[in-house]
């Protein structure tokens, strides 16, 4: 019998407005994972002129919402809670993916949709700080995936260098929370030397300074997942720093590089297969 899941459209909506600025490009990476993105501006769900329940996929994507005023994050998710807040509630209860990426994570904490402990989506548990250097990050970092995570988005990826930018990234969490965090298997990304070892806190592998090298969590479900470092922002192998040194390198060895997939698109064709598969 044929497959005819494949022929399901996934529907994202990315975010925009008030100071968010990666929205095309998460926009993009979705189209590249085989989705319809659609960028939507947060008043349109606010006045219910877009429903978000015909969306299968959340997008909060980075920028700097509302200015960042009263602590990154805050603001939009003050705002979108006290709006809209019970159909973002019914959108995590019908099993959809919520996506949070450096700004958008600040937002989906300060929500309480991270951690969600037992179900609970309204607890703030966690907070993302500001960098222990004092000043804005931007950036590459090598990130260890845990392949014991519950978390849709990075199935199968244990290794990977992403772009950051952000001045407030650092991962704190009371001890207790912390421990609950690694022992559930939430901790979805961890910062990492090149070589593959963790940061241990070591300045520049882990950026910002965060506790226990976190750089991304998700719930216990797996499918809220929230991140630093901006998986949109490898679309392309040309996006990597050391994309001229790898030319010249297969160059020398008489061979070319070939249109692969990045590990950023991974990142969203693996939201984009589950939505398709569920």
């Amino acid at each position: 019998m044929a497959d005819n899941t494949r022929s399901k459209v996934v529907r994202v909506l990315v975010l925009t407005g008030y100071g968010l600025n990666c929205d095309y490009e998460t926009a993009y990476a979705f189209k590249l994972a085989g989705a319809t993105a659609e960028r939507v501006h947060i008043n349109a769900l606010i006045s219910r002129e877009v429903s978000l329940s015909v969306y299968d996929i959340l997008v909060f994507d980075g920028g700097f919402s509302w200015g960042d005023d009263h602590g990154a994050g805050v603001l939009e998710a003050v705002r979108l809670k006290c709006n809209i807040g019970e159909a973002l509630h019914e959108f995590i209860e019908q099993g959809k993916l919520v996506l949070g990426i450096c700004n958008g994570f600040q937002a989906l904490v300060n929500l309480g949709f991270l951690p969600g402990f037992d179900g609970d989506y309204d607890t703030r548990r966690v907070a993302l700080t500001f960098n222990d250097c004092g000043n804005f990050r931007d950036d590459w970092v090598t990130l260890l995936g845990n392949p014991n995570s519950p978390c849709i988005f990075t199935k199968g990826i244990d290794f990977l260098q992403l772009p950051i930018r952000h001045g407030e990234g650092k991962f704190y969490a009371p001890p207790e929370i912390i421990k609950r965090l690694i022992d559930q298997q939430q901790v979805v990304l961890q910062y990492a030397t090149p070589g593959g070892d963790l940061a241990k806190g070591q300045f520049p592998h882990n950026p910002n300074g965060s506790l226990h090298d976190i750089a991304g969590i998700c719930d216990p479900t797996g499918r809220i997942f929230g991140l630093m470092p901006h998986p949109e922002g490898f679309n392309h192998w040309t996006n990597h720093p050391g994309w001229t040194r790898r030319k010249e390198s297969e160059k020398r060895r008489g061979k070319q590089i070939k249109h692969e997939t990045t590990v950023g698109i991974d990142i969203f064709k693996n939201a984009v297969d589950y939505s398709i598969n569920n």
